[in-house]
């Protein structure tokens, strides 16, 4: 498998590496940081300037694949808040410039999970939600997939019921009314808002509750018979979305309940199915991580709270993440790319601003991509 190398005085230069399944054996991830248009003008590859938004700043976006998600995280402010800070709506301005085939959503949309809050009070945090953030994606076009967040609707339960029951119910509620607004190609939506899965263009998207640390062993089992059905394995690439990651990459979140329980078997179901990633959010990090062939990519936060990574002094930002898939060439290989920015600066997230890998207290360590 080739490298791919452009070599400009300027240039962060990532490994370009191929996919397991049908996309042959690993992903590779690309940084664009001072990224020199020179050397993309002579190989080929064109750079695309983003649409300014209020502003002024031009974000310079890789080099477009078959296939563009933009995936963001953690959006929420305070508990109770029904405001969203300037990153986040910048990002919603920004995101339908850059003509994604699929907006992903990690969780956290709203800022729940407090005893007291009223149903009207949830109500009104979703109808805030709707009207600042999702109703202008649904406006541009672009078709949006979302997993639940501990804020949004928890999943933890107490005596066998859920601790917050009426956040579930105002969250299923509202989806159920965006569900056919979203504008994804459903493969099973029996469960959704909670977990559910589409095929989008050549993409098949798995969706599970990881709202909270235990996903119930009928929704695993629901997943493998999702990840290896026809659709999915017909598909290119294949991603699972959920909330909590496999593995802790922030600061403060390096405990249980943090990460999902069960992970090395989790991981091992997704590699053993030919999943190419898992998408998380909820440690407010970015790492684009990998795990034996499993990419784990962990998402910043871009509401209020990013935290540092593991071992890792750099300060934290807020960020959101570019993801294009290439698809193979004549005997070349598949590769897909991730290109984080900055959303405060714009500025894209060098490899020198990421550690080699994170190690967490339990479990493998993460090796950074690229």
């Amino acid at each position: 498998m080739g490298m791919f190398q452009r070599s400009t005085p300027k240039m962060v230069t990532w490994p370009m590496v191929s996919w397991p399944g049908a996309f042959v054996s690993r992903r590779g991830f690309l940084s664009l940081a001072g990224l020199g248009v020179a050397a993309l003008a002579a190989s080929g590859l064109r750079p695309e300037a983003a649409a300014a938004p209020r502003g002024g700043a031009k974000p310079l976006l890789p080099p477009r694949g078959d296939l563009r998600l933009v995936a963001i995280s953690d959006l929420n402010s305070s508990y109770g808040s029904t405001s969203y800070l300037p990153e986040v709506l910048r990002a919603v301005e920004l995101i339908p410039s850059w003509k994604p085939d699929l907006v992903l959503c990690g969780g956290d949309m709203v800022a729940g999970q407090k005893q007291g809050l009223s149903r009207v009070h949830l109500s009104a945090m979703w109808a805030s939600f709707h009207r600042q953030l999702l109703a202008p994606l649904e406006r541009a076009g672009l078709p949006v997939a979302i997993t639940m967040g501990n804020h949004d609707a928890s999943s933890a339960r107490s005596a066998g019921k859920y601790i917050f029951e009426l956040d579930r119910q105002e969250a299923e509620r509202y989806w159920r009314g965006q569900q056919n607004a979203l504008g994804l190609k459903f493969v099973d939506a029996s469960r959704f808002p909670f977990a559910y899965s589409v095929r989008q263009h050549d993409l098949f998207l798995l969706v599970w509750d990881a709202s909270s640390a235990a996903l119930p062993a009928e929704q695993v089992a629901w997943a493998e018979r999702q990840l290896r059905s026809p659709e999915a394995q017909s598909a290119r690439l294949r991603l699972v979305l959920g909330h909590l990651p496999l593995l802790a990459v922030g600061q403060g979140r390096d405990r249980p309940g943090e990460v999902l329980q069960q992970s090395e078997a989790l991981r091992q179901l997704l590699e053993r199915t030919g999943a190419h990633a898992y998408i998380s959010g909820h440690h407010h990090a970015f790492f684009p991580g990998r795990v034996g062939q499993l990419d784990l990519l962990n998402l910043g936060a871009l509401g209020s709270g990013p935290r540092r990574r593991l071992h890792d002094s750099t300060a934290p930002v807020q960020t959101l993440t570019v993801i294009d898939a290439f698809w193979p060439q004549g005997d070349g290989a598949g590769r897909t790319t991730y290109t984080s920015y900055n959303m405060t600066t714009l500025e894209s997230i060098s490899s020198q601003q990421l550690p080699a890998q994170i190690q967490p207290s339990q479990g493998p360590s993460l090796r950074r991509i690229g």
